[in-house]
């Protein structure tokens, strides 16, 4: 039967990766560069990791609010366009590493002038004027609470409420928080101007990129960080025991990341609490999300349908258990409050029947690894029905070489073994030079209606340029960055040339289902 469609190409690259002279990307010009560069090669789609402020581990995955943004994305050199930070602030930046992002190094030189821009910024009166209090109006539910946590934890020294703040602010006494606030108003008023910085300086970017017909793609965990503000507003939306402890925790099972399982540590959600509150949470989440990119990846959809609990006790996610969550309703009351969203589910791992329901039932599109197709039968042959060889993938779906879990494809390729390399190279009927851009060619000319690209295969980089080691405290996690000169209009116009061989230029053309 024919019928039409249009197919994608993206590039998977986080902000913190970008080209920037203050050790690490933010949204200034290296951002525009991208995008520009990024028009030159013909994508279409801009996937980005979650974007809100990072903690211990410097994990996306893991930030201090599921609602606010990371404050070091905001640009300094708009900052002293807009009259609020003096130029001569930026005369002496330390020698930042163009490839790695020294987080410590990074806080410590851009949070004081960040804090300066954000007190001149009150100083000017500007608080009290229309587009700001817009601002503050619009996001009321989770703003002020999360000003008031980031200035408690920094008077603290420690974002660890249950264990590391008086308890009567851990517990939120109204008096407690009452005497605080009087104390602290400034303080928190800075919290809330760098949001709102951040904020305006996104959605200039983001209407950029709209306009070079790039649409972004966020990225939405799971679950949240257990020092978080979200756990610390909102503590009954989770699971706790008698002594008001997160417990049990989230973790996923013994799979091919890990013998031992994952054990993430986050608190699991409380279903029933969220249904009684008609989900206004996720419900908030999702709108704040959408109002700040395109289409959103849920990372571990399947805990949706089943969370997979651990007591907090334990130290391995070996003895965990499958605790049913509630997505179904969820879903539901997300498409009624908010219509269809373009949402991308990240169907990896343990898929049942009730999973793939959860995700067809919402018509949302699920994700293929390249990587992952080269698997063997009990024989030892290759096994070429595998579901992540992509002559079996199917039109609904995203698909890459593989993710920021993953090692890169050259890398990835090199860890294997010579049996395996030789699997790979038969498959892709290439020598071991050319695996790199033949599965990138593969991946394009795939049925797959989206195809996104890590900037490091496009770079053709080793496992140097991993970007995250799952389960693991990696000194180097989430640290890796391209350098501008990398972005070369060579490449742009190889990709280009691939998008306009594989017809992923978003326009509809003919298919056959």
């Amino acid at each position: 039967m024919n019928s039409t469609t249009a197919r994608y190409a993206g590039l998977l690259l986080h902000i913190t990766s970008l080209p920037s002279p203050h050790g690490i990307g933010d949204l200034g010009q290296g951002a525009y560069r991208l995008v520009d560069w990024m028009e030159e090669a013909a994508f279409n789609l801009w996937q980005i990791l979650p974007t809100g402020p990072t903690g211990y581990g410097n994990s996306p995955y893991a930030p201090r609010s599921s609602f606010a943004a990371n404050e070091l994305f905001i640009d300094l050199h708009q900052l002293v366009e807009a009259g609020y930070l003096e130029a001569r602030a930026l005369d002496h930046v330390p020698s930042f590493r163009e490839d790695r992002v020294d987080f410590p190094a990074v806080t410590a030189f851009k949070m004081p002038h960040l804090k300066a821009a954000a007190l001149a910024f009150i100083r000017a009166g500007h608080t009290e004027r229309g587009p700001y209090r817009a601002f503050c109006t619009a996001q009321r539910f989770w703003l002020d609470d999360y000003a008031l946590f980031r200035t408690i934890a920094e008077e603290w020294g420690d974002s660890r409420w249950m264990s590391h703040w008086s308890r009567e602010l851990g517990q939120r006494d109204a008096t407690a928080l009452r005497r605080f606030t009087d104390e602290h108003r400034q303080e928190i008023e800075v919290w809330r101007v760098l949001q709102y910085f951040f904020d305006v300086q996104w959605k200039s970017l983001k209407a950029y990129a709209n306009a070079c017909g790039i649409r972004l793609i966020g990225d939405v965990p799971i679950f949240v960080a257990s020092d978080s503000s979200d756990t610390w507003q909102h503590p009954h939306l989770f699971k706790r025991n008698a002594e008001g402890v997160f417990d049990p925790v989230s973790g996923v099972p013994p799979d091919i990341f890990s013998d031992t399982g994952q054990l993430w540590g986050n608190p699991v959600y409380d279903w029933p609490v969220h249904r009684a509150s008609g989900y206004q949470w996720w419900i908030e989440r999702m709108k704040r999300l959408f109002s700040l990119t395109d289409l959103v990846r849920v990372d571990h959809f399947r805990g949706f349908e089943a969370t997979y609990e651990i007591p907090a006790s334990h130290v391995t996610a070996e003895f965990g258990s499958w605790v049913k969550a509630d997505g179904v309703g969820l879903f539901e009351a997300i498409e009624s409050k908010l219509g269809h969203l373009e949402i991308i589910a990240e169907d990896l791992g343990l898929m049942n029947d009730e999973v793939l329901a959860l995700r067809d039932g919402h018509n949302f599109p699920g994700m293929k690894i390249f990587q992952f197709g080269f698997t063997t039968t009990e024989t030892g042959e290759p096994n070429y029905h595998d579901d992540f060889l992509p002559h079996n993938w199917g039109e609904r779906f995203v698909a890459y070489t593989g993710t920021h879990d993953n090692n890169t494809t050259l890398g990835w390729y090199r860890s294997l073994s010579k049996k395996e390399q030789r699997m790979v190279r038969a498959y892709l009927n290439c020598r071991s030079d050319a695996v790199v851009p033949a599965m990138i060619r593969a991946l394009m000319l795939s049925h797959a209606r989206t195809a996104i690209i890590l900037m490091q295969d496009l770079l053709k980089k080793g496992e140097e340029a991993r970007f995250n080691y799952p389960s693991s405290c990696n000194d180097e996690n989430w640290s890796w960055r391209v350098k501008g000169d990398e972005l070369s209009p060579a490449l742009a116009r190889q990709v280009a040339r691939l998008v306009t061989i594989s017809s992923r230029d978003g326009r509809v053309v003919p298919s056959i289902n």
